[in-house]
């Protein structure tokens, strides 16, 4: 292969030379150039590594399709693997990277595996790495992994901005070939919005590939001349559409590399487009003859040999072997016999109406000769067979042509299944959606004057169905001397030598073979057991192939073999599209809770909790999250502490039967609950498992007020509109969210009721008028205000809840009252080491998995009356006593950390497996001075004073604990009612 840049001609600007860099080596092209074609200008033949066998590979084809040239370029954050090389656009100082190689791309010491390449047939993953012994995946595992794979990702946070846009269109046209343009100019005739989608960095498809002077380049000018004149018509080049979805929603996603662009700037803009109508004009990919050693250096598409040759100004070679099967490679001989290139035709058909017209250009042009074998690295010879004899041919260039495959990707990804065409030898759209049109190369039409006819028709065909008026008009076409690919002949492969048909996954026609051999002959199973078009060009040029070899294997046709299902994205899409700026800090939405500010002037550490912002520690009462949530429990159990519960899931439920619909939500029994007063309650899931908890108030006869915890806030309004309208549909209930409408705040400790009492002294709070579970009501600033009596810290609480606006007025007023009696805000650390001190079980002892038994509330259950999840509770295997059930821990070995997450195991017993129990949540106790926790053990309360030993496997560490009540501060409740 002697590439080398024509003095003339090519769409390229020869005014604007381009520097850039391949495997550090400089090279320059100009403005216009992809990477393929500037490479291939400066006679860079090798630039890279097959994926399993390591050997070395050349650029192949022109388009996304490329299964060889995969590189790296760029470097830092801004590194991006696996991308074909054909797909980008030079720009002044590219850096690229060949890949899959060590230490170098001309000597890679992995190269070694063609020598086993009959230990490393398809599926030798499976059956090679299975022993002697079971642990001995754990020994390959780390060779494998180092040896997987083709570009290296960067480690590096990346510095580009990636954005989304959302558009919408009466017709969206995929493709801007001649079809594309045709239909593009039907539907603006009629005044609907069009919107042409190109995944190139200009329309024209095939055209460009044509010579930049004649026929076609005439055409094309008038073509985009027109296509300008229509302000209806955007036109979105370097935008691949990648996917379809519901909705008639395209996936787009829009490469700006070619401007450079600083960090902070949009690289790559994800467009997600509606559609009243789609025109699908995504043309075809030419597919390659299968012949031994087809993989080599210097073996290339027809097509794309022309695509350098016409749009580059690239000749990749001199002495030039062009086979194929069909009459359009004839074409591409031409092409290089004007160039001065000698050109020889080996044509495995006894005959080409082609042939005579080749000949007159100086062609020589060989019938009924099968092509047999590629012979050097680069290609040097071919090997080739007429009749019973076989021959050598010189060479420096083998362009092959077996046929055009549609490209029905796109149309496809809905569910509609695509259908064999014996006339082109593959496979064209099966139907169409309403409004869904397709036409040109994509539907079998492969000459450019069926393309545009068709392409106008189903333009007219859109624009109608939009509503529009449209009436037919004459579209020029050129005229080309085109050969067509149809009526093709049986496709002939070699039985000897290695003949690859998956480029990119060194698939070969013997792991064809063997997947048959093995059982493995559904395609979708053929696929996953070689892997075939399974990497990044999902075998665009290699599944027609390897479709046909299946059905000669089993003696089937193409049609009863079928496809594999085609899914989106149709060429790989950067995660960072596809996350925009949904990163970092905006990769969820973020809560704040009214007092938000109040917490940060005082210099509050935040910490997230789910969604919401909430203050973990106060630096005031320590230097560290330790130190200060110690000294915050013991303000709690000492004095006073305030707290920030505005978290807490708000929801009102009000109607008629807004009673009855909570009495069969919550396991509790509300039918005696008294208006002013307020119950804990618990919810179960259907199964029997224990949902959420919270606390209900009913504020008036049908209107009532429940909490539920933080994390679960969304999931149980869900659940309760999913019981109302489809379990209870008769009942007359109002469900609504009022999370974001309060701010509340917990006053607890000892001193809780003084500071109550002066901050609110028109407000009745003594034991009397307020007692436990109650609720009063007045006003602050002019808002309703709330005040239930209610702890999940083991101490005297109040509740106090205020419109959002006043939130922060009220725990400055809160904090003015309770200066004399010491008051300070704590933090959701202190809040959780509190709660864990009394045994109250929480969203980790509330995981999923456990019932109303396993952690100590079964009392609540109502003894008769039915509730959500009633029956499923009583299940054998949720009733089982061997359950793992809520416990407490001391730790006992002094100076180690008790974590959770432990596994427990009883002392003497084999360490393996899950254990017995895990710890839940672990804190250090000011009150007992001790390290403790809270577990769910198998056998629970029973195992009362008993050893175990707790493990952290991730760490190696162990420590001994105790089985003790989970309630270490004041057990009878004393504090509370005080």
């Amino acid at each position: 292969m002697s590439g080398s840049r024509l003095p003339s001609g090519g769409r390229i600007d020869r005014e604007k030379p381009i520097g850039f860099s391949f495997d550090g080596r400089s090279y320059s092209g100009y403005a216009g150039d992809t990477l393929a074609s500037a490479l291939l200008a400066n006679g860079v033949s090798l630039v890279g590594r097959s994926f399993k066998y390591h050997r070395p590979r050349g650029i192949f084809s022109a388009g996304i399709e490329e299964p060889n040239a995969l590189v790296t370029f760029g470097h830092d954050g801004r590194r991006d693997p696996n991308v074909p090389a054909t797909m980008v656009e030079l720009v002044e100082g590219l850096e690229a990277q060949s890949q899959n190689r060590w230490p170098s791309l001309g000597f890679d010491v992995l190269a070694v595996n063609q020598v086993f390449a009959p230990l490393l047939s398809a599926g030798f993953y499976y059956k090679t790495f299975m022993g002697p012994t079971r642990r001995a995946w754990l020994f390959y595992e780390h060779f494998i992994r180092r040896a997987a794979g083709l570009g290296k990702a960067s480690l590096q946070p990346d510095p580009d901005r990636y954005d989304t846009e959302y558009a919408f269109t009466d017709v969206a046209i995929i493709g801007s070939g001649p079809t594309g343009l045709a239909a593009a100019l039907s539907v603006a005739r009629s005044g609907a919005r069009v919107t042409l989608i190109e995944q190139d960095g200009a329309i024209g498809g095939q055209m460009l590939s044509q010579p930049s002077e004649g026929a076609a380049a005439d055409w094309l000018a008038a073509a985009g001349a027109d296509i300008a004149g229509f302000p209806q018509i955007t036109v979105r080049t370097r935008s691949t559409a990648f996917g379809l979805y519901d909705g008639n929603t395209i996936g787009i996603v829009e490469r700006r590399d070619h401007l450079g662009p600083e960090p902070g700037q949009t690289r790559q803009l994800l467009v997600l487009l509606k559609a009243q109508s789609i025109i699908f004009t995504t043309g075809a990919i030419e597919r390659p003859l299968l012949f031994a050693d087809n993989d080599r250096p210097g073996v290339m598409l027809a097509s794309a040999a022309s695509t350098y040759l016409n749009r580059f100004a690239v000749a990749c070679g001199r002495t030039i072997v062009v086979a194929t099967n069909n009459d359009s490679a004839y074409a591409t001989a031409r092409d290089f016999a004007a160039a001065g290139s000698k050109v020889t035709v080996l044509d495995a058909r006894p005959a080409s109406p082609l042939a005579d017209s080749a000949r007159k250009h100086g062609i020589t042009v060989l019938q009924d000769h099968q092509l047999l074998a590629a012979h050097g690295s680069p290609v040097s010879a071919v090997a080739f067979r007429s009749g019973s004899s076989e021959a050598r041919l010189s060479c420096d260039l083998l362009l092959t042509s077996a046929g055009w495959t549609p490209s029905v990707h796109l149309t496809s990804h809905l569910g509609i299944r695509p259908i064999y065409d014996a006339r082109i030898g593959g496979f064209v759209p099966g139907s169409f959606a309403a409004g869904h049109f397709g036409a040109g190369a994509l539907m079998g039409d492969y000459t450019t004057a069926e393309a545009i006819e068709r392409g106008a028709a189903a333009g007219l065909g859109a624009a109608c169905f939009c509503g529009r008026k449209a009436e037919p008009h004459a579209i020029p076409t050129p005229d080309l001397d085109e050969g067509i690919a149809r009526d093709l002949p049986a496709l002939a492969v070699p039985r000897r030598g290695k003949v690859f048909v998956d480029l990119q996954t060194d698939v070969t026609t013997s792991d064809i073979a063997l997947s048959d051999r093995e059982g493995f002959r559904s395609v979708e199973h053929l696929k996953r057991y070689t892997t075939l078009g399974m990497g990044t060009d999902q075998g665009k040029t290699s599944n027609v192939h390897a479709i046909a070899l299946m059905a000669l294997a089993r003696d089937q046709s193409i049609e009863q073999t079928g496809t594999t299902t085609f899914r989106p994205p149709y060429s790989p899409v950067a995660v960072g599209v596809l996350a925009g700026r949904s990163i970092h800090g905006h990769f969820k939405p973020i809560r704040r809770t009214p007092l938000h500010d109040w917490h940060l002037r005082r210099g509050a550490e935040m910490i997230e909790v789910g969604l919401w912002k909430r203050p973990l520690f106060y630096p005031e009462h320590g230097p560290d999250v330790g130190a200060a949530a110690i000294a915050e429990m013991k303000l709690v159990r000492s004095a006073v502490g305030l707290v920030d519960v505005s978290t807490l899931g708000k929801i009102e439920v009000a109607g008629p039967d807004a009673l009855t619909f909570l009495d069969r939500l919550y396991v509790n029994n509300l039918g005696k609950l008294q208006v002013g007063k307020g119950r804990y309650c618990v919810m179960l899931r259907d199964d029997g498992i224990v949902f959420d908890e919270g606390v209900v108030i009913r504020l008036a006869e049908e209107r009532f007020f429940l909490t539920t915890s933080t994390m679960k806030a969304a999931d149980v309004q869900s659940w309760m509109e999913f019981l109302a309208q489809t379990a209870w549909p008769d009942l007359r209930v109002h469900i609504t969210s009022v999370t974001d409408e309060w701010a509340m705040l917990a006053l607890a400790g000892p001193r809780s009721r003084d500071v109550l009492a002066a901050a609110f002294p028109d407000i009745a709070t003594d034991d009397e008028s307020l007692p436990k579970m109650a609720v009063v009501t007045g006003t602050f600033a002019g808002e309703v205000l709330r005040i239930q009596r209610v702890s999940y810290s083991g101490e005297r609480a109040y509740e106090i809840h205020v419109g959002s606006r006043r939130g922060a007025a009220l725990a400055d007023h809160l904090m003015a009252a309770g200066q004399p009696v010491g008051v300070e805000p704590y933090g959701v650390d202190a809040m959780g080491a509190l709660r864990i001190e009394k045994g109250f079980a929480a969203g980790s002892e509330i995981d999923g998995t456990t019932t109303l038994d396993d952690i100590g509330l079964g009392g609540l259950a109502k003894k008769s009356g039915g509730f959500a999840g009633a029956v499923l509770s009583r299940r054998p295997t949720l009733t089982n006593p061997d359950r793992r059930r809520l416990v407490g821990l001391q730790c006992l070995d002094a100076g180690r950390q008790l974590r959770t997450g432990s596994i427990l195991f009883s002392e003497g017993a084999p360490q393996r497996g899950h254990g017995i129990g895990h710890v839940t949540a672990v804190t250090f106790s000011p009150e007992t001075d001790k390290q403790i926790g809270l577990a769910l053990l198998s056998g629970g309360p029973e195992r009362i004073g008993e050893t175990m030993l707790a493990t952290f496997p991730v760490r190696n560490e162990m420590v001994r604990v105790r089985v003790v009540s989970p309630v270490f501060v004041d057990p009878d409740g004393a504090r509370i009612d005080a």
